[in-house]
Order: structure tokens, then sequence, then C-alpha cells
């Protein structure tokens, strides 16, 4: 597989699990490593409440297979460490990945046994890639997830990502990335701007205002530096006498003010009566403060204008993980012919044979199943849709599925999916998901 549009980022081959190298090793010793295998990555169920999950993470994590190497430093480690043999290690210096990759795209809704993602390969490469699919997938999922039911809480006002110190350096990268695919306006990590072209937001915490004698001083040099347009945080000692202050300062064109504590819905009416008494009936009001989906909709009567989330999103809301496994569904016999595997292990039960998904609409363009045909396409219908891309064909990485643009087309396609789902105003409802799975 050619890397170069990623050989900067970090290799990734020892992203992984332990056990995956020395199941390797074991399948070279039998002779059963060459045997062509399709594992798929799907969730069994969906985490508790949820109706529908939103897929991400794709794209980074074509960029990982892409990096999947193993050079000098990788080598000598697992040789020092005893974790795999002289003949494993050599087979693992030449490891590129060779074969194909299919799935469901960045903000497409996926739901129990959604076939999220295909890896069709000789079991030698494709075993080893099971952890980096795992990790990736769990979690820009599981927070594309929680970061669609914020969006659809929200009701067309924008949500700002705001969770970075919440989380590791690079799971806040990656769960911006998310969160922005799942509709977010844009985050207020520097990095995830810089790496996956996003847009960045932000201008003090209550520290700046702290630092000055008065809050008068600190309002006047953020919107002397920043301008009148920037969002003041007006909740670091009196809320009623800081908004007086911000209004005197910067006139009707203070573009927003912050609300960061206390009954959010109460206080963000009577700032919006006072504003609009003072003559700024265009000034904004922000909200943050350990929001979540439940009081995003709650505050969907208050006149609130924007946003901003952090702990819940980058954790997932209550599912930090999407549950999703990478298990072997076919593999080739003897005689080279494909044949369907499947494990029976009590309530941990797959379907066995590779998969093909379309959407089932009705008339008015409402999802009403996910069709699942086991090896063989499901019967063409009018109003079906397919669901399976493909995103690498023997080993080269197919244009369009990473880097920014793929982000922004991404966010159209949540938007489009969302369009789809029934009982979309109401999609903090806890029951079934919402379309069943069915196969054919």
């Amino acid at each position: 597989m050619d890397t170069t549009p990623f050989r900067d980022g970090p290799v990734t081959s020892l992203c992984t699990d332990h056990y995956e190298l020395t199941m390797l090793q074991a399948a070279l010793h039998s002779g059963a490593s060459g045997r062509r295998t399709v594992f798929e990555a799907f969730a069994r169920a969906l985490p508790e409440g949820r109706r529908y999950g939103i897929v991400a993470g794709t794209g980074r994590l074509l960029e990982g297979i892409a990096r999947f190497r193993f050079g000098p430093p990788e080598l000598e480690f697992l040789d020092r460490t005893g974790v795999v043999n002289g003949d494993t290690l050599d087979r693992l210096a030449d490891f590129r990945f060779s074969g194909d990759v299919w799935g469901y795209p960045e903000g497409e809704a996926y739901f129990p046994y959604s076939p999220v993602l295909m890896v069709e390969s000789t079991f030698a490469e494709a075993c080893i890639l099971e952890t980096l699919v795992l990790s990736v997938l769990n979690h820009d999922t599981a927070i594309a997830s929680a970061a669609s039911r914020m969006v659809s809480a929200a009701g067309g006002r924008p949500c700002f990502e705001m969770g970075s110190r919440r989380a590791h350096e690079e799971a806040a990268a990656a769960a911006a990335r998310a969160a922005v695919i799942a509709g977010f306006a844009a985050t207020s990590n520097l990095e995830a701007g810089r790496r996956f072209g996003l847009r960045t937001v932000g201008t003090a915490a209550h520290s700046f205002t702290l630092l000055h004698d008065t809050e008068r001083d600190a309002f006047r040099a953020q919107l002397e530096s920043l301008g009148p347009g920037t969002t003041l945080l007006v909740d670091t000692y009196d809320v009623e006498a800081a908004v007086r202050t911000a209004v005197e300062l910067a006139g009707d064109k203070l573009g927003a003010v912050r609300l960061d504590s206390g009954d959010l819905v109460a206080q963000a009416t009577w700032v919006r009566e006072l504003l609009d008494r003072l003559g700024n009936v265009r000034t904004k009001i922000v909200v943050t403060s350990d929001l979540d989906e439940y009081s995003v909709a709650a505050l969907r009567a208050a006149p609130a204008d924007a946003y901003g989330i952090g702990t819940a999103l980058v954790t997932g809301s209550g599912a930090p993980t999407a549950g999703m496994v990478y298990k072997l569904v076919s593999r080739t016999n003897d005689a080279g012919e494909f044949v369907a595997v499947a494990k029976s292990s009590k309530n941990k039960v797959n379907v066995g044979g590779r998969k093909y998904a379309v959407r089932r609409l009705d008339g008015q363009g409402t999802a009403t199943h996910e069709v699942l045909g086991v090896g063989h396409p499901p019967a063409e219908e009018p109003r079906s849709r397919p669901l399976l891309r493909q995103f690498i064909r023997a080993g080269e990485l197919l244009p369009g599925w990473t880097g920014a643009e793929a982000v922004a087309r991404a966010r159209e396609r949540h938007t489009a999916t969302m369009a789809e789902l029934p009982d979309v105003v109401n999609r903090l409802q806890r029951g079934e998901p919402a379309i069943p799975t069915v196969y054919a």
C-alpha cells in the first residue's frame, strides 16, 4: 500500500495486542496463514437506550493501515522481548497490506449486526489489524453517536466541541473530528483544526477575568484585542453587572455572552430579556457547563443560541465505546472455496458469511429496514440504498476517504442519513433500534 500521503504520521504496527502476533506465528507454522479470509467489524447491540449509532473513524483507520509497518525499531522490540520467533519477524519485516477493505462510510447510521467494516485478505494480513480497527472505530463511533444525539437535541442551534481537557491528547483530536462529522459546528482543539481541516473557536476563560484588577478592565482588553464580535464570559462575579458592563463597552455590536454556571435555563431567559432591554437584540447567548444531550434538550425552552459541550461528548455520554467486535466470518478451505464460519458461544453469537447491506426506504424516503444479504446481495428493490463502499482495493487506498474533504462529505452524509430515520425528532427516546436489521 502506498503510504505517501501519511508518511509523516506515527507507525501503527505496535498499536496492537500481543496475541495478534502469536496467532500469526502459529498460523505460519500450521500453513493456514495464507488462507483468504473475510473479517467483519460490527456491534451485537447498541448501547442501552440508544436507537442508532453513527460510524466515524474510518478515515483515521485507513491512514493507520497505510502506516502499519514493522521497521527496525519495531522489529528490534519484538525480537528483544521474544514476542515472536525469527521466521515471524522476517515475515513482519516485509508486511504490506494487500487486501480489500469495505464498509459503511463515515456519517452513516448503523444498527445491531450492521457490517460496519469488512477486511478481505489473507489471515496473516487481516488478523493483525484487529486491535487497530477496533481501537479507532470503537472510540470515534462512540463519540459521533453521542454527538449526533446532542445535535438532534439542539434542534438546529450550533454545538461546539470543547472536551479536549477531559481526554487523552490524541483522543481529544479524534473526538473533535468525530463530533464535526456528526454535525458539531466547530471545535476548540487546534490540533484537530490543523490535522483535519476543522473550524476552531474560543475566546477566554475565567482566569482571564481574574487576571485583571476589574472585570471592566478584562472586558475592555478582550474587546480591544479581539473586536466587538467576541464572546464575553459574564459569570465570574455578578452576571447582571457583567452583562451591563459588556454592553456599555461594546454597544450593540457585542457578538455574544457566555454563561457557564447556575440554572442555565432561567439565567439564559432573563439575560436575553436584559440584553433586549439594553438594545442588544443581536447579541447571542452561548451556554456551557457540563452539558449533555438531556440538558441540551431542556435548554431548547430557553433563548440560548449555541452550546459548548465537553466532558459528556468526549466520553461518549454514558457509552464510551461502541461495543464493536472484529470476527472472522468467512475463509477459504483447502480447495480454495470460501466457507462461512462463526462462533456460537452463549451471548456472543454472530452470523457467518460475507455480508451485503442495503437500507430499505418507503415512498417518503423513510428507512424501514436494514437488509443484510449473507453470501449474496439482497434482492434489488427500487427504494433500497446500498450501504457498503470500498475504501481499499488490492492494498491501494481509494481517493476521497481521508483528509479534510472526507470529513466534509461525512458531515453531509450524516445529515442525509438522519433524514431517513423514523422518529428523528424524538431521538432521545428509549426503546428498540429505530429500524430492524433483517437477513435476506
